[in-house]
């Protein structure tokens, strides 16, 4: 075989792969969207709520727990165990290079737990929470192993265009389960089915979805086995040593801090509007998945359009700009008229045009700030503050409600994030940090 035909045969295999690589997103942001976004909150709250006392506590573990709270603390839990597990499976995947095998045992412990949530129904709030908190972390652990592959399936000027459509691939797989969900949901009684019955079979076809549709990556990814099979412990070694290089460059380290917690706030909302729209709104679940629906297209053009500003105005400005949309989204919500399902479309649009922008340039601009040499550490560290640090606002959320009985209160008490988040990225001189990191000064940052 010629070297023209080998790199050809490499060229088409890597492809092959990638063609792969897209399928993950595509199976698992079912889970995402229609589970935790739209469907589990309102149903698991109004379970909880079935199983409460006189009071309106349930006591899992003995403890008081206000059943609107239930949710927002599971949330919370299932992050705090994605931390814990994170680093782990990362170190494993890294130093044995067998992936598939830990994204296989992720994807599937995540679509059974998902699956499972057909029997989600009656006063089995704990079993809806075990569940929740199972799938969570599972998906959480799984992205981490799976975003892994990217070095591995593209080489660095490629790499954006592979991520991009992926991401796609994702928004696009939400968006088509969405348009299922609404259909059955809306037209239950045609279909012979109770509400609560659609709503289960909605949260069921989730877990289905994604274990289905992991076959194909499964299929396609190759593992590039490597010599060292040093202990999973290592990750948790590797994390310390990271954070102990980031105090080397306290710069980076103070966008990471600003970026963790504004986030935290971003996932918050994500997970908890659902709650917010049925429970203190009272609009309909058919209202809800529209609403989601927008925000998945609008994320998208809300992305682009603010990649636009950001070459005009810099990153780091429109960056501030998302968050003080955000903060004015929050406070409107807050006064938003109860059954008001056109101003809850307004507040959806709001979200979706700084929705995928506030994340798209938070990545961008943190990659000015990696030293070279050290992308795969530093960005491990961020994926960690991504998706395994957004534990406070589902916590805060939470506790809030279960103090005042308010979900509006519990909305407003979010804004505490984006304002710290916005008032630490203001401090952080990024002109500074980019050659302090060892990197070219973009003309525009």
């Amino acid at each position: 075989m010629s070297t023209t035909d080998t790199v050809r045969t490499g060229t088409t295999d890597l492809r092959r792969e990638q063609r792969g690589w897209y399928f993950y997103d595509w199976a698992c942001s079912v889970y995402s969207t229609s589970v935790l976004t739209v469907f589990l909150g309102p149903y698991l709250t109004s379970v909880a709520k079935s199983a409460a006392d006189a009071d309106g506590f349930v006591h899992p573990l003995g403890i008081p727990v206000r059943a609107g709270s239930f949710f927002a603390y599971c949330v919370s839990a299932s992050v705090i165990v994605s931390i814990v597990v994170m680093p782990l499976v990362g170190a494993a995947a890294d130093r044995t290079g067998r992936k598939k095998p830990l994204l296989a045992a992720c994807a599937y412990l995540g679509a059974t737990a998902t699956t499972g949530l057909f029997f989600l129904s009656g006063d089995r709030y704990l079993l809806g929470g075990l569940l929740l908190i199972v799938a969570n972390a599972s998906v959480a652990v799984s992205m981490v192993v799976y975003n892994s592959y990217l070095p591995q399936i593209a080489p660095p000027e490629d790499r954006d265009r592979v991520s991009s459509r992926g991401w796609a691939f994702g928004y696009a797989a939400g968006s088509s389960m969405l348009i299922v969900n609404l259909v059955l949901f809306t037209a239950h009684d045609s279909f012979g089915v109770s509400e609560s019955m659609a709503v289960r079979i909605c949260l069921a076809s989730a877990g289905l979805w994604w274990g289905a549709f992991t076959l194909v990556p499964l299929k396609r990814l190759h593992d590039r086995r490597t010599a060292s099979a040093a202990p999973a412990v290592h990750g948790w070694r590797q994390l310390a040593s990271t954070v102990r290089d980031m105090r080397g460059k306290p710069l980076t380290l103070a966008f990471l801090l600003a970026y963790l917690i504004y986030n935290d706030g971003i996932q918050t909302v994500i997970s908890q509007a659902s709650v917010y729209g049925s429970e203190e709104l009272g609009l309909s679940q058919s209202t809800l998945i529209t609403a989601v629906l927008m925000v998945q297209v609008l994320a998208v053009a809300g992305a682009l359009g603010m990649g636009r500003l950001a070459r005009t105005y810099g990153a780091k400005r429109t960056i501030l700009g998302s968050l003080v949309a955000w903060t004015v989204t929050l406070a409107a919500g807050y006064f938003l008229p109860a059954g008001a399902p056109v101003w809850f479309f307004v507040l959806a649009a709001g979200i979706g045009l700084v929705l995928g922008g506030s994340q798209a340039l938070s990545r961008s601009l943190f990659s000015h700030l990696v030293p070279p040499g050290k992308e795969a550490e530093y960005f491990s560290a961020y994926e960690m503050s991504d998706r395994g640090m957004s534990w406070l606002g589902p916590l805060l959320f939470g506790i809030t409600y279960q103090l005042t009985g308010s979900y509006r209160d519990a909305i407003i008490s979010l804004v505490a994030f984006f304002v710290i988040g916005f008032a630490l990225l203001a401090r952080v001189p990024v002109r500074r940090a980019i050659h302090d990191a060892g990197n070219p000064v973009p003309e525009m940052i």
